[in-house]
């Protein structure tokens, strides 16, 4: 039997090789001009997010049984991180990606481009045996700043309060930092106070309320389990006291809620435009419901 030349075993083990990518390598300009047989996707970021992420990668390689999509957490901050140094798709995050994030990134040549994939309203929890049932945005920003130590001052039984949030690398907790301890205001330089808790995950949060009465936390709506207490918000003392739910959060009445995103290293193409495009659909957004965030396409801003 005549044997093939040793170099044109070399080009088919090349050419074979090449078959099946990364959505990076069809998403760059050199490969845009003809699509893998089959593709990965790695997706990355946000703890708020990833269950969300995982239930439409679940869907959707049902769908599309070519297309591979993996999905882990790790923070906000961690995603934009990848994302930043080539080693994911997509990353997910819970606020707004940051003007220095986006300088880093250009310096790397690649431009952060954002999609808006969910919306989101931020509960502040306590445990059901708590009698306090709602709170101020000022007075959650006096708690958890330490201006504000006893649960007797804001209703409660005199009582200890204990601060839990999320690890500094969390966009939760980012958005919790500007959007409530800060009210806002940009130029406010408010911190949480030293003694505050910071645990890695929405599950610790949830474990530590269940088992401490005297201990305040919040969490994304979609992670709050029922036997946990829900407190109502209002923007400003005389307010209307105002809980979290679908709604509240799409008329913007509920004031702790926010956009959640997707960002990629610049526009999208092939195969992961087709999933972004694919989320943005009613059938994904409906997992969005089933999961207790709110879904976009309902939401006119």
């Amino acid at each position: 039997m005549k044997q093939t030349p040793l170099h044109l075993l070399l080009l088919i083990f090349l050419l074979t090789s090449g078959c099946a990518g990364s959505a990076r390598a069809q998403n760059s300009p050199a490969s845009l001009a003809s699509e893998s047989a089959s593709a990965y996707i790695e997706n990355k970021g946000s703890d708020t997010i990833v269950n969300l992420a995982l239930a439409w990668a679940e869907r959707y390689q049902d769908e599309h049984p070519d297309v591979r999509i993996s999905v882990t957490g790790g923070g906000s901050g961690t995603g934009i991180a990848a994302l930043m140094n080539g080693t994911v798709d997509l990353a997910n995050a819970s606020r707004r990606i940051k003007t220095e994030e986006i300088e880093t990134a250009r310096a790397k040549g690649i431009e952060p481009v954002e999609h808006i994939i969910a919306r989101d309203a931020i509960a502040v929890i306590v445990h059901p045996d708590n009698p306090v049932s709602q709170l101020t945005l000022q007075q959650i920003s006096d708690i958890y700043s330490g201006k504000i130590n006893r649960w007797s001052e804001v209703g409660g039984e005199d009582r200890p309060i204990v601060r839990l949030s999320r690890e500094t690398n969390s966009g939760t907790h980012v958005y919790f930092l500007e959007t409530v301890l800060r009210l806002g205001q940009k130029d406010n330089k408010t911190l949480f106070s030293t003694d505050t808790l910071l645990l890695p995950s929405s599950e610790g949060i949830i474990h530590e309320i269940r088992h401490n009465p005297n201990a305040i936390g919040y969490d994304g709506l979609g992670y709050v389990p029922k036997d946990l207490k829900v407190l109502a918000v209002a923007k400003e003392p005389g307010g209307k006291y105002i809980l979290p739910m679908i709604s509240t959060a799409n008329d913007k009445s509920y004031p702790i809620a926010r956009d959640l995103y997707m960002y990629t290293a610049g526009e999208a193409n092939g195969v992961l435009k087709d999933y972004i495009d694919w989320i943005l659909s009613d059938e994904a957004q409906e997992i969005v419901s089933e999961l207790g965030f709110v879904p976009i396409v309902k939401y006119n801003p």
